[in-house]
C-alpha cells in the first residue's frame, strides 16, 4: 500500500528534475537557438556586387564588426540614409542586391553585420549587437553626404529586436519591422519555458510603445514562427503606426518585393522622409 501511495510522488519528482534539467540546459545553450547564424560561413562576394557597396569594419569591445554602406543613387546630397538589421539565419551578403529599389529612392542603407556573424567576429549577445549598432550609427551620421534628421531604422526577424535598441538608444526619423516580435521572453513558451530565463530579450513592445516618429509593421498573416498577432501589438502600441499584411509565412514575407518596396515608398512620402515621385 504504501509503495502505491508514494509512486505517483516519485514520478512527479522526477518530471520536475527533469524539466529542471531541461531549463538548465536551454538556460545555457538558448543563445546558440536564438543566434544560429554564427555557424555559417560567409557567403562568396560578387565582383560587381563588392563593386557597388562601401566595406568597413567596426572595432568594438569583443572583435570587428562588418558594415557594408549602399551609396544612394543619383539624388541630391546630403540624403536619407537606412540602418538594416537582418535575421538570425541571415548575414548581410545576402540583402545587398534588394536593398537596391531603396537606394533608387535616395536612400543611403547600411548594413551592419552581428558579431559572429559571416566575417565579424566575436559573440552575439543583445549587448554586444547593440554595442555594434550604436557604434555603426555614430559613424553614420557623421557622414557628409548623409541627413542625420532622416534616418530611417528598419529590422526584420531577430532584426526588429536589434533595431527597437537602436531606437531606444539613439534617435531615428522612422522605423520600420518586418515579422517582428513583441519580445523574446514572449516566445519562450515555445520551448516550454518561463520567459523570466531570457538572457537577451529584446523587448520590442516598450521601445515601440514610447516611439515619437511613424512606425510601420509588416508580418505574414500564416506566421508560423512569430505570430501575426505580434506585428498587430506592435503596430497598435505606436504612437504614429500603421501595419500590412501579406498573405505570408515567415520565411516568404513579403510574397512579393515589388508591392512591397511600392508600399515602403508610400509609407516614406507620408512621413515626409522622401518627396512624392511623379
Amino acid at each position: 500500500m504504501w509503495i502505491r501511495i508514494q509512486t505517483p510522488w516519485a514520478a512527479l519528482l522526477g518530471a520536475a528534475l527533469l524539466y529542471l534539467l531541461y531549463l538548465c540546459v536551454l538556460f545555457i545553450l538558448q543563445r546558440r537557438i536564438i543566434f544560429p547564424g554564427t555557424s555559417l560561413g560567409p557567403p562568396e562576394v560578387l565582383p560587381a556586387v563588392r563593386a557597388r557597396v562601401e566595406q568597413s569594419w567596426i572595432d568594438t569591445r569583443d572583435g570587428k564588426v562588418e558594415c557594408w554602406f549602399l551609396p544612394p543613387i543619383a539624388k541630391d546630397l546630403p540624403a536619407p540614409a537606412a540602418i538594416f538589421a537582418h535575421g538570425n539565419l541571415e548575414v548581410i551578403d545576402l540583402w545587398a542586391e534588394l536593398f537596391v529599389p531603396m537606394q533608387e529612392l535616395g536612400f543611403g542603407v547600411l548594413l551592419v553585420e552581428y558579431p559572429g556573424y559571416g566575417r565579424s567576429t566575436g559573440i552575439p549577445t543583445q549587448e554586444s549587437v547593440r554595442q555594434s549598432f550604436v557604434q555603426a550609427y555614430d559613424r553614420l551620421v557623421e557622414r557628409d553626404d548623409v541627413d542625420s534628421d532622416r534616418i530611417l531604422l528598419i529590422g526584420r526577424s531577430l532584426g526588429g529586436g536589434a533595431i527597437c535598441d537602436l531606437a531606444a538608444h539613439r534617435p531615428s526619423a522612422t522605423l520600420i519591422l518586418m515579422s517582428t516580435f513583441t519580445s523574446l521572453r514572449s516566445l519562450s513558451w515555445k520551448f516550454l519555458a518561463p520567459g523570466f530565463l531570457a538572457r537577451d530579450p529584446f523587448d520590442s513592445l516598450p521601445v515601440v510603445r514610447n516611439y515619437p516618429g511613424p512606425v510601420l509593421v509588416v508580418h505574414g498573416s500564416r506566421d508560423s514562427l512569430i505570430p501575426h498577432t505580434h506585428g498587430a501589438r506592435l503596430a497598435e502600441a505606436a504612437q504614429n503606426g500603421r501595419l500590412i499584411t501579406y498573405d505570408a509565412d515567415h520565411g516568404d514575407c513579403p510574397p512579393d518585393w515589388d508591392v512591397f518596396w511600392q508600399d515602403i515608398e508610400t509609407f516614406l512620402v507620408d512621413s515626409n522622409l522622401i518627396l512624392q515621385t511623379d
